[in-house]
């Protein structure tokens, strides 16, 4: 019987194996790049719809060009905090922006403003609104809506005064705040910056602005609890209904405020002649103590000479 013997199996082809693999992995990353450079000339990609939400005082137009967030544009090129850069620097009257991303194409932009604390009408008849943060801006025709705040007349030259009031009825209960019905900008020779205010609710109020948010408590009981009449929150505050209240009532209040400059400048000049008299007083008491001296010395130098003189 004879042996056969077995021949031995040929060696696997290693190198073509291997450059298969290279192969395969290089046209899947073609595929990949293919498949990007497609996605991102595709429509999917784009932005399809945006909703602009919250507005009020500027349009979907103006929003669009200024932050360009628009139709068409890279879907994924939108960031939030780009976006809200560039609305926050044109529009000084929006708080905050919010950008919610809905794949695919579609972008929800929630705008938050300022909110009108009172309304300004000028010569030409225009309306302005006076915002939280201090900002004046115009209204359009269109935004012309129930005027629910405060209207602010004879306010010509006087925009740092605004700013300021504005902030302080930013701070003003909403209820109060709506019973407002007008501010006026009533200055005096002691106050430059006083104001009166008038109610819905039958109430004159005068004031000054930089004292208006430390007076909101009393002047919220008051309002509260007494029937209609005149408040005034100055130094001193004091009420007064009308049927008690004098008819040439803006004369004596002219005539308190005379008045009280008056005492201020008599006290101003109290203390001065009482501060003169006290260096007089001064003066003499030192020269009264000078000549006491001398008086103490001379018998002194007298004494010293004639022991000298034995």
């Amino acid at each position: 019987m004879s042996l056969r013997t077995i021949p031995p199996l040929p060696d696997k082809p290693v190198r073509k194996k291997r450059i298969g693999v290279r192969v395969k992995w290089l046209l899947l990353f073609l595929l990949v790049v293919l498949l990007v450079v497609l996605f991102f000339r595709s429509s999917i990609s784009k932005i399809k719809e945006v909703r602009w939400i919250g507005n009020h005082l500027v349009s979907y137009e103006q929003l669009s060009s200024s932050s360009g967030v628009k139709p068409g544009e890279p879907y994924f090129g939108t960031s939030e905090s780009s976006v809200e850069d560039r609305i926050k620097a044109e529009f000084p009257f929006v708080k905050s922006v919010q950008v919610d991303k809905q794949f695919p194409g579609v972008i929800e932009i929630y705008i938050q403003e300022y909110a009108p604390v009172a309304y300004e009408l000028t010569e030409d008849g225009s309306i302005q609104a006076c915002l939280e943060n201090g900002v004046v801006i115009s209204l359009k025709d269109k935004q012309k809506l129930v005027l629910e705040k405060p209207v602010l007349t004879q306010w010509e030259g006087q925009a740092e005064l605004k700013t300021e009031l504005s902030k302080a009825l930013a701070a003003t209960p909403r209820g109060l705040l709506a019973d407002i019905s007008e501010i006026r900008y009533y200055p005096s020779s002691s106050y430059p910056d006083r104001i009166k205010m008038y109610t819905r609710s039958g109430f004159e109020v005068v004031t000054t602005v930089p004292l208006l948010p430390d007076k909101i408590a009393y002047l919220s009981g008051v309002v509260e609890s007494q029937s209609p009449g005149r408040i005034t929150m100055l130094k001193a505050d004091s009420y007064i209904p009308y049927s008690s209240l004098p008819n040439d009532i803006e004369a004596l209040e002219g005539a308190k405020e005379d008045k009280g400059e008056a005492d201020s400048s008599e006290q101003n000049k109290e203390g001065t002649g009482s501060e003169n008299t006290n260096e007089k007083v001064r003066g003499s008491e030192q020269e009264k103590g000078a000549d006491a001296e001398n008086d103490i010395k001379g018998p002194e130098k007298g004494q010293e000479t004639n022991k000298e003189t034995e």
